[in-house]
């Protein structure tokens, strides 16, 4: 959980502190510094309601439990988060790029207008953006309990590198591009959506709200049970130890969705997904390259139509 939450909370922490860092540096270089304070307050008053967004969810959460319906809740977060961080991904790849240059042109709006209060509603939507998604994944992680995830190690970690990255980004001393850190991220951001998908169809299927052609395709339970129970129990009927401890099935359940004994449809799940963000990835590049090859073509049609 705690890495989860570091990588979560990283990239999360990271884009709200690049834009806001974007919107100060560009005031600074135009020489309208006043607008900074702000900025900062919109980013401040999203912190703010974040937090409240997360006590918010827990009293709904701990509504859900009570009614004997979490199970459900909790299904229906590990699916969400899923396709949010899939979402997510795929966003940043997209507009990273031009990010710099579109904040500046709406900082330039705001500018022109004096509209202060522009301002700060935007870096408050921007930042609270990334609250409530931060919170939703922590829902989906910990299964509902969002301050456990906010007290761990995983999530203050996460915050203070996106801070270092940000620092060392802006003083143009950082020599490694942001497009590598958010591809290497965004490769076990997907992973993570990965699990938390097949983590929702093994508990579908625990709850028989689905059903299963093949309950368990293999049994690696010898080499690396997925909890410490499982690998006493192998101990006890077996009277031989697995080779890996219950512990490192533990953390990889939590971080990749391990499964000792998935059914055939976490299987499908599983490699359908990654299936479909490859063709996704690969769409998206010849969407691009078309692009880059259409404006030639289109100057070419143009220059037939003027001397015609």
């Amino acid at each position: 959980m705690e890495v989860q939450a570091l990588l979560i909370t990283f990239r999360e922490a990271l884009e709200a502190l690049l834009i806001v860092g974007i919107i100060t540096s560009y005031l600074k270089r135009v020489d309208h510094r006043e607008y900074t304070k702000y900025v900062w307050l919109g980013a401040a008053l999203a912190v703010a309601a974040s937090v409240g967004v997360a006590m918010l969810f827990q009293i709904v959460f701990t509504g859900f439990a009570a009614m004997g319906s979490e199970i459900y809740l909790k299904i229906g977060i590990m699916v969400v988060s899923a396709l949010l961080l899939t979402q997510m991904v795929f966003w940043m790849a997209e507009h990273s790029r031009d990010m710099k240059k579109s904040v500046e042109g709406k900082m330039d709006q705001f500018i022109t207008a004096g509209n202060v209060a522009g301002m700060v509603i935007h870096s408050f939507l921007v930042v609270l953006r990334e609250g409530v998604e931060t919170v939703f994944f922590f829902a989906a992680i910990t299964h509902g309990n969002i301050g456990a995830a906010i007290q761990g190690w995983g999530a203050a970690t996460g915050i203070a590198i996106a801070a270092l990255v940000s620092y060392f980004f802006f003083k143009g001393t950082m020599r490694i591009p942001l497009k590598t850190f958010f591809k290497v991220t965004g490769a076990f951001i997907v992973l993570i959506a990965a699990g938390l998908l097949v983590q929702a169809i093994s508990m579908m299927q625990d709850i028989n709200l689905i059903g299963s052609v093949m309950p368990h395709v293999y049994d690696l339970t010898w080499l690396l049970p997925e909890h410490p129970i499982d690998y006493e129990h192998y101990v006890r009927d077996h009277g031989v130890a697995p080779v890996f401890s219950g512990e490192v099935g533990v953390f990889l359940k939590a971080l990749f969705g391990y499964s000792s004994m998935p059914s055939l449809e976490e299987m499908i799940a599983y490699i359908g997904y990654f299936v479909v963000v490859y063709l996704l990835v690969t769409s998206r590049r010849g969407q691009k390259n078309a692009a880059v090859e259409k404006p030639p073509a289109a100057a070419l049609d143009e220059n037939k139509k003027r001397v015609m």
